[in-house]
């Protein structure tokens, strides 16, 4: 049943205008349920959020994960950017859920980031780790890496937003000239 219920507030996130939208009256009446059996398994809106939170994030992950398991094995600079394809697709067709994940992430004190962008941030390193043990040229320290995909897609999907029809073509050029600079 918790499932449900996140799943049920991942779908109205996507219609509402922000997490603040977000009811518990609405996301029982979106499963089917009274709105006292979400709090058998959330003690308030707060942590219905959370736990929100952390589900988007582990499916960013899982999304992360089975581009690079697609992807040709033995090409590790198309596995990076699979994964940064993968970041920026779910950004932009996940509007909602995205901004979701930023604002709890700039909750948070620079130095002291969120679990769940560290093991974000984590998988982005290891690709690029990859790539450097491979015997390509990575220009920075891979964490580093890492952190300039994550930052620079979000700018970039930001930017665009207003004109979503035109992001995801220009957001994948954005991203091939990032990785040109990193891995060039």
């Amino acid at each position: 049943m918790r499932t449900e219920i996140l799943d049920a507030a991942g779908r109205l996130l996507s219609e509402l205008d922000g997490e603040d939208a977000l009811t518990i009256r609405g996301v029982a009446r979106a499963v089917g349920i009274a709105p006292a059996s979400i709090y058998q398994h959330f003690a308030d809106r707060t942590e219905l959020v959370h736990g929100l939170l952390e589900h988007e994030f582990e499916r960013l992950q899982v999304l992360l994960e089975k581009a690079d398991a697609q992807a040709d094995p033995e090409d590790m600079i198309g596995r990076v950017r699979a994964q940064v394809f993968a970041y920026g697709d779910f950004a932009t067709t996940h509007p909602g859920h995205y901004r979701l994940l930023l604002s709890a992430i700039s909750r948070h004190a620079p130095e002291n980031p969120p679990e769940p962008l560290m093991k974000i941030l984590s998988t982005f390193a290891t690709a690029f780790d990859r790539c450097r043990q491979a015997g390509y040229r990575v220009r920075l320290p891979a964490d580093r890496c890492a952190v300039m995909v994550v930052v620079s897609t979000h700018g970039l999907v930001a930017l665009a937003q207003p004109r979503a029809a035109t992001v995801p073509e220009r957001l994948r050029q954005n991203i091939e000239d990032l990785l040109t600079l990193i891995l060039g």
